[in-house]
């Protein structure tokens, strides 16, 4: 049962009509509830605020790592284990094909159902999940095989296990070693991008960012909590943060943003899946004509913070 958000109301009681106008096989009124359902959809998401946004990015039918996996590679199978202590099942690796193209796929899982997300962590890697991400990046270098990343946590995990087993020292090498690994590299922020969590896979050739999706240095309840005392005041920090897409495009903090279906991906996975892939394959392209990408990605990321 799809889940609707409290300004996604009217979207709910439309489709309900329509439902029911289609078990009385009134196609006439199916035709005209149809048409003032696009119509609302197209009121309702052509004024979002930011809050709102946040919370697309965070709506529960969202698809998440393994949905988009599912939809646009084939002949794939998973890598596990960072070597060193476990399997984090927060990150999955996969090897397989985009289209014919051979391809690394790293991403966030945060899990469907209790049961699934306590086995993912909610998404939340801890220090070895960004080890296993890092040996697999290396075996994608290994075999000159392009690496597509998709960030979607709320923030590396900060439990006490994880900081006895490094999750900072994790976290920075991975920002100093896919700076420089040599095979083109594409990281897409599919809902939430939280903090180093999300900045451990997203440093990249190309950063793009979903319509709805998010990308912050730290929750805005945790901001909220910090400047105002009041968790509460989770609006106003949404809006001061500037964490959307548009913002951070103007900021130059992020390459590109990735249109969505009108009605959001969590309302159409199949064509968020073939944003995303087509995407992957231009970038790709564009990657591979850039002479010296490598010094072109470096040269982008000392660049992050300048102002005149």
């Amino acid at each position: 049962m799809a889940t609707y958000l409290d300004f996604e109301q009217r979207l709910k009681l439309l489709q309900e009509d329509i439902e029911s106008a289609t078990m009385r096989n009134d196609s006439a009124a199916v035709n005209i509830l149809q048409q003032d359902l696009e119509s609302e959809i197209k009121r309702i998401y052509s004024n979002l605020n930011d809050y709102q946004k946040l919370q697309l990015a965070r709506h529960p039918d969202r698809p998440y790592t393994l949905d988009y996996i599912e939809i646009i590679m084939n002949d794939y199978y998973e890598i596990f284990g960072d070597r060193h202590f476990r399997d984090d099942k927060a990150i999955v690796c996969y090897i397989g094909k985009i289209d014919n193209e051979k391809v690394m796929v790293i991403g966030e899982e945060k899990g469907r159902g209790t049961k699934n997300k306590i086995t993912r962590n909610f998404g939340m890697p801890n220090p070895e999940g960004y080890r296993k991400a890092l040996r697999v990046a290396k075996i994608a270098e290994k075999f000159n095989i392009p690496i597509l990343m998709l960030v979607d946590t709320a923030g590396a995990y900060p439990g006490l296990g994880a900081e006895e087993r490094g999750q900072s020292e994790a976290i920075a090498k991975n920002l100093q070693e896919f700076s420089t690994i040599k095979v083109p590299t594409i990281s897409i922020v599919i809902g939430e991008g939280g903090s180093g969590g999300a900045l451990a896979i997203g440093v990249a050739d190309k950063l793009a960012m979903m319509e709805y999706s998010i990308f912050s240095v730290i929750s805005p309840e945790g901001c909220a909590a910090i400047l105002w005392n009041d968790p509460t005041k989770i609006e106003a920090a949404t809006k001061a943060m500037k964490i959307t897409p548009i913002e951070l495009k103007q900021a130059k903090l992020i390459d590109d943003i990735i249109k969505e279906p009108l009605s959001g991906a969590h309302r159409d996975r199949l064509g968020a899946a073939n944003a995303i892939k087509s995407y992957f394959i231009d970038s790709l392209e564009q990657i591979r004509n850039t002479p010296n990408f490598i010094a072109k990605r470096y040269e982008k990321l000392m660049q992050y913070g300048s102002f005149k």
